[in-house]
């Protein structure tokens, strides 16, 4: 039985992840959650799973869940705590399905301990994905990709000699504006761009979808994940989310992953590979699928994306302050201070304003991603 620690169980992630433990609750066990304020959700999880400790971040609702449990749980708290419960060297897997920048350094602290970890929290390679790649060969740890485009080329490479990769071929929806015009973009409401066509997802990755810059954040990803030049990474709106992503090799032949659009696939087969488990929950029926269209982004209209083409070249921690430019402002967005069409710009912005560095540490990383929210806030604020 494989020991399973989540990092963001309240999330669409980490319920996914838990509605698979409980498909298959003789092959893992679950001994650690984490969650940011949501402890209605994480109550729940904690008396169905008999856990024993978790952390929260924010302080108020910690103290608020340890009256309700009263000692029968063990709570830890902040950043701090997050971390705490990585070092606790109880698991054999870590689902890291934090949001942003939180992901980094429990991630770090789980490569040391030489784990597996199923990753969903791109931004932890966005910012730091070399350090983050030295780190994982230096102490044997596995990275799993979970988000599904990423998932789908680690599934296309098994068996396959990475020196004849042609390139790899990343799928987009195109989210909720792929027909929408640039000039009906200036008015969508935060409503608007939180509908998103094929996937249920948290709000900040939702409205990274709608600017594309979470497939920006994707490339950046693949780029570290698979060791390739971005010249190697192309992008395809492909609106159906069927086919989750291809590689296509220096003979002409191309491998796709297909299946219907949820998370659980991936996630399954980060926790379980290389094996397989018979799971009927996701299946695809193609009697239903009329038809697989595939279309060149419109790098002029979504903006983001051709940002973090640049920000590859550039190097440094250039991405670092992309990413921490961009969560400040899709927060921004969500709380009615920014226009979306105004996100890139501040990213831009933030890029242009914060120095870049090419020889760096771990702690020029935290150091560049906090100047940066301090200028973003400042000048939203």
């Amino acid at each position: 039985m494989k020991k399973i620690l989540i990092l963001g169980s309240t999330g669409s992630i980490g319920q996914s992840t838990i509605d698979i433990v409980r498909t298959f609750p003789k092959e893992f066990e679950i001994v650690g959650l984490s969650a940011n304020q949501n402890t209605e959700d994480l109550l729940k999880q904690i008396k169905e799973f008999k856990i024993k400790t978790v952390a929260i971040n924010d302080e108020a609702k910690a103290k608020e869940l340890k009256s309700i449990l009263n000692s029968k749980c063990e709570i830890l708290i902040g950043e701090k705590g997050i971390i705490e419960l990585v070092r606790r060297n109880n698991y054999d897997i870590l689902v890291t399905a934090l949001v942003g920048f939180a992901g980094l350094i429990p991630t770090i602290e789980a490569i040391k301990l030489k784990k597996r970890i199923a990753l969903a929290n791109k931004e932890t390679l966005v910012v730091a994905g070399e350090i983050i790649i030295n780190l994982a060969k230096e102490y044997g740890a596995e990275i799993i990709p979970v988000d599904s485009e990423h998932s789908a080329i680690f599934q296309c490479l098994v068996g396959e000699n990475k020196n004849y990769i042609s390139k790899i071929i990343l799928t987009a929806s195109g989210g909720p504006f792929l027909n929408k015009s640039i000039n009906e973009l200036y008015d969508v409401t935060i409503q608007e761009a939180l509908n998103h066509p094929n996937w249920k997802m948290g709000n900040k990755i939702t409205i990274d979808s709608a600017t594309m810059m979470n497939k920006g954040l994707e490339v950046i990803e693949a780029f570290w994940l698979f060791q390739l030049p971005k010249h190697k990474i192309e992008v395809v709106i492909h609106p159906q989310s069927v086919i989750h992503s291809m590689v296509e090799f220096v003979d002409g032949s191309i491998k796709a992953q297909l299946s219907s659009p949820n998370m659980k696939l991936p996630i399954l087969y980060a926790l379980t590979f290389p094996e397989r488990f018979q799971y009927s929950q996701v299946l695809t029926d193609f009697k239903k699928i009329s038809n697989l269209s595939f279309f060149e982004p419109d790098f002029d209209k979504f903006v983001c994306l051709k940002i973090a083409y640049d920000v590859i070249s550039e190097g440094g921690v250039s991405s670092c302050i992309l990413n921490a430019a961009n969560e400040v402002a899709v927060d921004s967005f969500l709380k009615g201070k920014i226009k979306f069409t105004q996100i890139p710009d501040y990213i831009k912005f933030a890029l242009d304003k914060i120095d870049n560095k090419f020889n760096f540490e771990i702690n020029d990383i935290i150091e560049t991603d906090k100047k940066t929210r301090e200028l973003l806030n400042s000048i939203i604020n």
